[in-house]
């Protein structure tokens, strides 16, 4: 691969995914593309390049995104920001939506569903408080090969072994083979959608809780503050932001600021923090979680 054709994939992917990738890169090009060409018939990345330039096939450009897109992803990973969710932002929005028992979430990187069906089984647990609630996880994700896989449900030992607590495992898993597949009635609760954050989102309606975790670190400067401006649009007025543990808005935007109350959440930047005096009681859930 010549120095101008690694310059147009740079080029090319930061346009289509806001994927922004250094000179120090090109191995990471060169190791996730090969296999592309060889599902095209191409011998090289050059080939791959000329097709790109002559023609615009959907598939073949498809493939080229999704495979430079990381999927790393797993149930309740870095933990905090599920408890979070469970011990402060739950409870907040029982007694804030209280008048029209409505919540919506929206998992913005979604990859193959482990985040949002962990939402969906902390939901489940507390059932018993949000009796007559009307409830939607929107799941999105760029790729559509990792939706179909989160649609499906069905996940290898070695993936339900990463976080996800031995007592969900046996409550909301049956075991298919070598692999365990979710339940109807938590893979019921998450709407699955294709969705490039490049693009216009509004179209999606308000969000009370959004969760966008690992996936800005992938972008220069001006895309996150472009995302996260689009996202402070679509979140609520008394909303909740979650970034990824290596994520911030500080030098990006004033659109969301941090809430000084709990780290790792993040609110509009000209609403006042939430009143901390006397929250509902927190969610608890069974023993060991």
């Amino acid at each position: 691969m010549t120095d101008l054709e690694f310059d147009y994939l740079r080029d090319y992917l930061k346009q289509r995914s806001g994927l922004s990738l250094g000179p120090e890169k090109r191995y990471l090009i060169e190791s996730r593309l090969g296999p592309v060409c060889r599902r095209f018939g191409l011998g090289t990345l050059g080939d791959l390049v000329g097709a790109l330039r002559l023609s615009r096939q959907g598939a073949m450009e498809r493939a080229v995104v999704e495979a430079m897109t990381t999927n790393e992803t797993f149930f309740f990973r870095d933990r905090m920001p599920f408890d979070l969710f469970r011990d402060v932002l739950l409870p907040r929005m029982l007694g804030a939506r209280a008048g029209t028992r409505r919540l919506r979430i929206w998992c913005a990187a979604a990859s193959s569903g482990q985040e949002p069906y962990s939402l969906a089984m902390l939901l489940a647990e507390a059932a018993p408080r949000l009796a007559g609630w009307s409830i939607e996880i929107v799941a999105t994700d760029l790729s559509t090969e990792v939706l179909e896989k989160a649609k499906l449900g069905l996940y290898s030992h070695f993936e339900v072994q990463r976080g996800l607590p031995v007592q969900m495992l046996v409550k909301h898993f049956t075991q298919a083979g070598d692999q365990w597949r979710l339940g109807a009635s938590i893979a019921g609760m998450v709407d699955f959608r294709p969705l490039n954050l490049l693009q216009p989102f509004e179209h999606l309606g308000t969000f009370d809780i959004v969760y966008c975790r690992n996936v800005l670190i992938y972008f220069d400067a001006p895309t996150k503050a472009d995302v996260l401006r689009r996202i402070a649009k679509v979140l609520a007025p008394d909303g909740a932001v979650l970034l990824g543990a290596a994520e911030t808005v500080i030098g990006l935007t004033d659109a969301l600021v941090p809430d000084g109350a709990h780290r790792g959440l993040y609110r509009h930047g000209t609403v006042a923090a939430p009143v901390a005096a006397r929250p509902p009681a927190p969610l608890r859930l069974a023993a060991g979680f």
